[in-house]
C-alpha cells in the first residue's frame, strides 16, 4: 500500500490499467542478482486496473508501479510513515517488502491511513506510579488534530483506504467480512517460502497487525499465506475490539471526484459499471463510445490497444 500511496502522487489512480505479466530484472536494477518475480499463485491475468491488483495482491502490477515511479522516490517517500530509509534500499524488490520491519513500526505506519494522514508516536507506558499512587512519569503522545504532524494528502488517503476496504471486501481478506462490518481495510502479507505470514489493517479508531514467524526465519508451512494464517488471528482481536463500535462512513475530502469509468479500460464512461474516484486534477480521460461491450465499429480501445499503452 505504501507504494501504491506514493504512485497517487505521481500520477496513477486506481483506474489506471497496468500489465500483470512476467518481468525479468537485471542485478543492476535489484542491487544484487537478476530476478524473476512471480505472482503468488503462478497466474497472471493481463492488463487490470490498480485497484484491483491492490485487492488481489498482484506483485507484478506493484513492480512496474515501483519501476515507474522511481524506487528512490520510493525510499523517500515511505519515510512518511516512519520507516527506516537504511532498512529498506532503493531497489525493485522494495516493491514486495524486501525492507525490514517491524509489527510495532507497521502499526504506527498503517495508523497514518486510518487517521486521516497524521504520523503519531508509539508509546508502550502510559504512566508511572509510585506506590502512594503519586505520579512519577506521564507519557505525552502526538495527538492527531492537535501536535501530530500531518504527511498525507487527506486525498490520497481516502483513496488508499478505498483501495484497501476492497482487500477486505472482495480480495485476499474477503474472510474479514464474516465480521459484519464495512469500515475495515488493510493487506495481506507472505515472504518467500512461507517464512512470514503477516495482516496489517485497521478501522477508523484502531490499528493491529497480525504476524506469524520464527525468531530464526524458517517456513511456517504450505500454504500459510497472510490471508490463511495471520489474518484469522486479527479477525479474532478486531471482533472483540470493536464490539459496539459503529461502522464508519468516509466521505470524499475537497480535491476528490467520483467518476463512473468501464472496468476493463478505466477510461470515464457514462454507462461505465464502476465509479472510481480521482484527484481533481488527475481525471481519467474519456472512452469513446461503444457499440456494445464486446467492442466492433464505434468501441472503445480494444484490450489489445490498452495493452499496447500499459506500464
Amino acid at each position: 500500500p505504501f507504494i501504491y500511496s506514493a504512485a497517487l502522487e505521481k500520477g496513477f489512480t486506481p483506474a489506471t490499467v497496468v500489465a500483470d505479466e512476467p518481468v525479468i530484472i537485471d542485478a543492476a536494477m535489484t542491487g544484487g542478482q537478476a530476478w524473476e518475480p512471480k505472482n503468488y499463485d503462478g497466474k497472471y491475468e493481463g492488463p487490470m486496473r490498480v485497484r484491483t491488483a491492490l485487492a488481489k495482491s498482484k506483485n507484478m502490477v506493484s513492480i512496474r508501479l515501483l519501476q515507474s515511479i522511481g524506487a528512490q522516490y520510493a525510499q523517500d517517500f515511505v519515510t512518511r510513515f516512519g520507516f527506516e530509509p537504511e532498512k529498506h534500499p532503493p531497489y525493485l524488490t522494495l516493491a514486495l517488502g524486501a525492507g525490514s520491519v517491524t509489527p510495532l513500526q507497521l502499526a504506527r505506519a498503517y495508523a497514518v491511513f486510518a487517521n486521516g494522514g497524521f504520523r503519531i508516536d508509539p508509546y508502550l507506558i502510559d504512566r508511572i506510579e509510585d506506590d502512594r499512587g503519586n505520579l512519577l512519569a506521564q507519557a505525552r503522545p502526538v495527538q492527531v488534530g492537535k501536535d501530530a504532524q500531518q504527511v498525507l494528502d487527506a486525498r490520497n488517503v481516502f483513496i488508499m483506504d478505498s483501495m484497501m476496504r476492497d482487500v477486505v471486501r472482495s480480495g485476499t481478506a474477503a474472510k474479514a467480512m464474516s465480521l459484519g462490518r464495512k469500515d475495515l481495510a488493510g493487506k495481506t502479507g507472505t515472504t518467500n517460502d512461507y517464512n512470514d505470514a503477516w495482516f496489517a489493517g485497521y478501522q477508523k479508531s484502531l490499528v493491529a497487525v497480525s504476524w506469524l514467524g520464527y525468531d530464526t526465519p524458517k517456513k511456517l508451512g504450505d500454504r500459510e499465506t497472510g490471508g490463511q494464517a495471520a489474518l484469522p488471528i486479527w479477525m479474532s482481536y478486531m471482533g472483540k475490539a470493536l464490539g459496539g463500535v459503529g461502522n464508519d462512513e468516509r466521505k470524499p475530502p475537497d480535491g476528490v471526484v467520483g467518476i463512473r469509468v468501464d472496468a476493463e479500460t478505466g477510461l470515464a464512461a457514462p454507462d461505465g459499471t464502476i465509479i472510481e474516484y480521482f484527484y481533481r486534477e488527475n481525471l481519467p480521460r474519456e472512452q469513446e463510445p461503444r457499440d456494445d461491450l464486446r467492442g466492433g465499429p464505434g468501441s472503445g480501445r480494444s484490450r489489445d490497444e490498452v495493452k499496447s499503452q500499459l506500464f
